[in-house]
């Protein structure tokens, strides 16, 4: 399956929306391709929405991170919204949830991008706390 690719403007920030998997060959560089395509534009923070991704493999991680590079060099910034539980996990093993800046609501993820704003992130170690309550662990 093919990863699907919309995006979204919230005051400035452009929200990609991504649904499918986000695997090794054209789903990794359709990814890459779109965060190139913002940074042509001018667009350089992005908010990257995994609602609907249901599985990410390492070159998937290493998508991100590149998204993550490509943006910080061009001055910009990029965050996670809405990972699923498998996803959370994913970042957790591999000690990216230290890299990215990762956020459970839309509007939070876009105030993150202006200093004078308050903001709730999202916080790993209490899902995951209640993950392992809720026997789901």
């Amino acid at each position: 399956m093919d990863v699907q690719i919309g995006d979204h403007e919230r005051e400035g920030i452009v929200i990609v929306d991504l649904k499918g998997r986000l695997v090794a060959g054209e789903n990794v560089a359709a990814l890459r391709e779109k965060v190139a395509l913002l940074i042509s534009n001018g667009k350089v923070n992005a908010v990257l929405n995994l609602a609907h991704v249901d599985y990410i493999d390492s070159s998937g991680l290493g998508a991100l991170v590149m998204c993550f590079t490509s943006l910080r060099r061009a001055e910009g910034k990029l965050k996670l919204l809405n990972l699923t539980r498998r996803n959370v996990e994913l970042l957790v093993l591999t000690k990216l949830e230290t890299v990215f800046e990762v956020f459970d609501d839309e509007q939070q993820a876009v105030n993150s991008f202006f200093p004078n704003r308050e903001i709730r992130r999202f916080d790993i170690l209490s899902f995951i706390q209640q993950q392992k309550a809720d026997g789901k662990l």
